[in-house]
């Protein structure tokens, strides 16, 4: 297993290398520079003071120079400087990427906690009411577009009803608030973002588990368990459950990329001040470092989370081992 880990961690290298070429060619493909959004609304800059910034932040030279120099940066953990306000690029990620860890674990959490139990009962409970019902409710989910869900959520649960806050990460007098009032602030805070990024994934993940558990209830060590006089629950839970969350346990490592590149929405909308937002912000105003860090870490915590689906491969089914 150790030797497994160790292999997989060295192809992620090529694979984080080609990911930040791409990134870095896409985002000097497209329209508008630096130094466009830094000068065009002050009209007393002159064509002189234009290229001297388009000097000082580098943008003069060929881009596989400004790669190569940015790459060289990136060994000693340094992302430079935002052009924006020229603070340090790692400073700014290490205040957002908390809250959006934050985010998208309590997500991960909240997918699992309802996702698998549906499943399980859908399964059991084939062609029920409670199964219909699901299935309604899991196509609505996967066709529904989330940003538009957000919107609608934000309206009738923070406009019209007032129970919710529509933005941010805490309220404005949260200083001056109790430790338990504090942690029911940010506790009211966190609920429309984490329903929002974790609906997709519940439809998703329930019907992967409702299948994978049809499956499994038809094997004959099913029908075996069953015929030595078992309770229901101990052929549910500890025979087919197990061996159903293999083909599930692959879908962990697909609802994580989801969420992180997800969180570029839900963020942005809900006024989150994650790492997501950061990287909107970082994109609407052509702050090349803060783009090429967030694009990085990201892709960084998407192979982490390939890596940790496929290693719990060997404790959900002991017969796979890696070698």
């Amino acid at each position: 297993m150790i030797s497994y880990i160790f292999r997989r961690l060295l192809l992620t290298i090529p694979v984080l290398f080609g990911i930040t070429v791409i990134t870095f060619l896409v985002m000097h493909l497209s329209p508008g520079k630096p130094t466009d959004v830094l000068t065009d609304m002050n009209q007393k800059i002159t064509a002189d003071a234009k290229q001297r910034l388009t000097t000082i932040y580098g943008l003069d030279k060929p881009v596989h120079i400004q790669y190569f120099l940015w790459l060289k940066r990136l060994v000693k953990f340094d992302f430079g400087k935002s052009f924006k306000d020229d603070r340090p690029v790692i400073k700014k990620i290490a205040e957002r990427l908390p809250a959006t860890l934050l985010l998208n674990f309590l997500s991960i959490i909240f997918i699992f906690a309802i996702a698998i139990p549906i499943g399980v009962i859908s399964s059991v409970k084939k062609d029920t009411v409670f199964d219909k019902i699901t299935t309604v409710t899991v196509f609505f989910g996967f066709s529904v577009p989330t940003f538009w869900l957000a919107i609608l959520l934000m309206i009738f649960f923070g406009l019209h009803l007032g129970w919710l806050p529509v933005s941010g990460f805490r309220s404005i007098n949260f200083d001056e608030l109790t430790f338990l009032e504090k942690f029911t602030d940010i506790a009211k805070h966190l609920v429309l973002p984490v329903f929002v990024s974790a609906f997709t994934g519940i439809a998703g993940l329930s019907r992967y588990t409702k299948s994978a558990m049809l499956e499994v209830l038809h094997q004959d060590y099913i029908r075996t368990a069953r015929a030595k006089g078992l309770p229901e629950s101990t052929v549910i839970f500890k025979h087919a459950l197990r061996n159903a969350l293999i083909p599930v346990v692959t879908i962990v490592g697909l609802t994580i990329p989801d969420l992180i590149g997800g969180s570029f929405i839900f963020e942005t909308i809900f006024a989150w001040p994650g790492m997501g937002r950061l990287g909107y912000e970082a994109i609407m105003s052509r702050d090349y470092p803060v783009i090429m860090a967030v694009g990085t870490i990201v892709a960084i915590l998407t192979l982490l989370g390939n890596l940790i689906a496929d290693i719990t491969y060997a404790y959900v089914d002991p017969r796979i081992r890696y070698r």
